[in-house]
């Protein structure tokens, strides 16, 4: 009888054995930002410029993508992301030799409003459509 009380005895000790323990804490987690994609579309007149605003809700990557450019997809014009100040796009990137699919990459530390801007840098000889997507956080 002994020896049968033994063993219920283990098995009942092993049975709650892995409920009892030292779990560790979970580290708590930052969950990723989502990334946000707006599609700007237009037409820019010959020495002319537009300019799109957008708001980076939090610090993270920012692309802007010229993905089409007409009537000629060989065109060149510029491209710039910058900061909105409320009147103006303040340019902190720009290629000024941007041609269909060229993309700018850049970073903002903080939320806050943004802006990318499309414009003849002397090349158009007459108004181009364009579209630029540009993801952001």
């Amino acid at each position: 009888m002994s020896r049968l009380f033994r063993s219920l005895a283990l098995v009942a000790i092993l049975a709650v054995a892995p409920a009892c323990g030292d779990d560790a804490a979970d580290s708590p987690t930052t969950p990723t930002p989502p990334v946000i994609t707006e599609t700007f579309a237009g037409t820019v007149g010959v020495n002319g410029a537009a300019t799109h605003t957008f708001t980076a809700s939090t610090s993270g990557s920012i692309t802007a993508t010229l993905t089409a450019i007409g009537p000629d997809s060989a065109i060149v014009s510029g491209l710039a992301l910058g900061e909105w100040n409320g009147t103006g796009c303040t340019e902190r990137i720009s290629n000024d030799s941007a041609v269909q699919t060229s993309v700018l990459y850049g970073n903002v530390a903080q939320t806050g409003a943004l802006c990318v801007r499309i414009r003849d840098v002397g090349r158009f000889i007459e108004p181009v459509s364009y579209e630029i997507v540009v993801t952001h956080p």
